[in-house]
């Protein structure tokens, strides 16, 4: 019994009309509730007269009484769905996952002789019943769906144990995990993204970890290095700049790059090491190199250093090199591009242990200037607003089994956090009246 609560509950086959019947009978049960008992105890009786019928229902008391109970009755529908939609949601989901295996015919079934109204005559006719169907076991729990499927080496093993697509789309919710238990599979998966999203007030960075949305991290200390692509209008540059004022409230220390003089350019007029000059910018990754590499030959030398253990351990800050428009800058130092490179694959092969991350912007992650594999070296990888199907290979691999639907919500897009699982992503929300250089001013001022 422990085990079958903590799966939720089994999907079966009449849950194909489950819709109906959980309409049905609390609308019915509700009306019945509001309905006088004067009503209740005629229609019960035995004899019915035509003088009590009238008077019951075709009398000015009859209808005034039906009206009001099935105004009751509407509002115990309007409340229920307002205050208990998530509950009325997991029934229409329970209602599709039965009509899934039904409708893809997997199950098992026979043919079964239909006994005639004479019993000592055969009837002949043979309907089908099904004999196998699908354990299936579905739990909501805190805005997550977990959807377990058992594996039993038949014939429907392949179908159960790609349900990603399916699932995705029907239920409308993103896939967070897939995982394999013993003679089972489950399925993890957010329900209603959009209601994840979080404020910019909420962001908040500690113990290696930043908060993006309800239940949704990038843990950098465990996987470092964020890769950022998107258009114009897609919401990055708002994205990176609430990055910066998240990080800034710990004892970070930030380098930002915008060799495009834009939106992160204006930094610095209240905070250091902002930088949108060539020189100044190749300067600034030379020395985030050497930085770091000197780091790690000072950590073993601490009395505290152990094998293993990282800077955080050792009770040193984070640095963080902020970069917009990668691709842009490379193109415009052109055979430098090649010295760059190398330093910022050093950075991403050898900066988690060191505290040293990179963060990096650009349009599209050509594999020209992320080549040599630094792009699987980023673990969090956000795609904002539209992008091509060639863009999103680009970003995630062109491999991956994913489909990707564009929607008119400016900072929405998709995000692997380390996992190889793709889901919706909603940047933070940032008030109209949020202005970024003064509150940003403020933290580089108290740091």
């Amino acid at each position: 019994m422990k085990i079958f609560k903590s799966r939720g509950k089994r999907i079966r086959e009449k849950d194909a009309t489950l819709v109906f019947q959980f309409v049905f009978l609390r609308l019915f049960g509700t009306w019945l509730l509001f309905f006088t008992p004067f009503h209740l105890s005629f229609l019960l009786s035995a004899e019915w007269q035509l003088k009590e019928f009238q008077y019951h229902f075709i009398s000015l008391y009859g209808l005034v009484t039906l009206l009001i109970s099935v105004v009751i009755t509407m509002i115990c529908v309007f409340v229920y769905y307002r205050y208990r939609y998530h509950q009325i949601k997991q029934v229409f989901h329970r209602q599709k996952l039965a009509k899934m295996i039904l409708e893809n015919g997997w199950y098992e079934s026979k043919q079964v002789t239909q006994e005639s109204f004479f019993k000592d005559i055969p009837s002949g006719k043979a309907k089908e019943k099904i004999s196998h169907f699908p354990k299936m076991f579905y739990r909501f729990d805190k805005g997550l769906l977990y959807i377990q499927v058992e594996i039993t080496l038949g014939k429907f093993q392949e179908p159960l144990l790609n349900l990603e697509k399916k699932l995705e789309s029907g239920l409308y919710c993103e896939l967070v995990s897939k995982e394999l238990h013993d003679s089972f599979v489950e399925y993890t998966l957010f329900y209603d993204m959009i209601a994840n999203r979080i404020s910019i007030d909420e962001v908040i960075a500690q113990n290696g970890s930043l908060k993006l949305m309800e239940s949704f991290y990038w843990e950098y200390d465990k996987l470092p290095h964020m890769l950022i692509a998107g258009g114009t209008g897609g919401g990055k540059s708002y994205f990176i700049l609430t990055l910066i004022e998240a990080l800034l409230k710990t004892e970070a220390k930030l380098y930002v790059l915008d060799p495009k003089n834009a939106d992160l350019a204006d930094l610095a007029t209240v905070m250091p090491d902002v930088y949108y000059k060539k020189e100044d910018m190749t300067a600034c990754i030379d020395q985030f190199y050497e930085n770091m590499m000197k780091r790690n030959e000072e950590m073993k030398q601490m009395s505290n250093y152990k094998t293993g253990e990282n800077y955080a351990y050792l009770g040193l800050p984070a640095r963080f090199l902020i970069f917009d428009e990668y691709t842009s800058f490379m193109e415009m130092i052109g055979k430098e591009s090649t010295k760059v490179m190398s330093k910022l694959k050093q950075i991403v092969m050898l900066g988690r242990q060191a505290g040293f991350f990179l963060i990096l912007a650009c349009q599209r992650p050509d594999a020209k200037y992320l080549g040599d594999g630094i792009r699987d070296q980023f673990s969090f990888r956000v795609a904002l607003g539209r992008m091509s199907e060639l863009g999103y290979g680009m970003m995630f691999g062109s491999d991956v089994q994913k489909q990707f639907f564009l929607k008119q919500i400016k900072g929405r897009g998709y995000v692997d956090k380390g996992d190889s699982v793709i889901s919706e992503f909603y940047t933070p929300l940032v008030p109209k009246e949020h202005d970024f250089l003064v509150e940003i001013g403020k933290l580089a001022n108290e740091g």
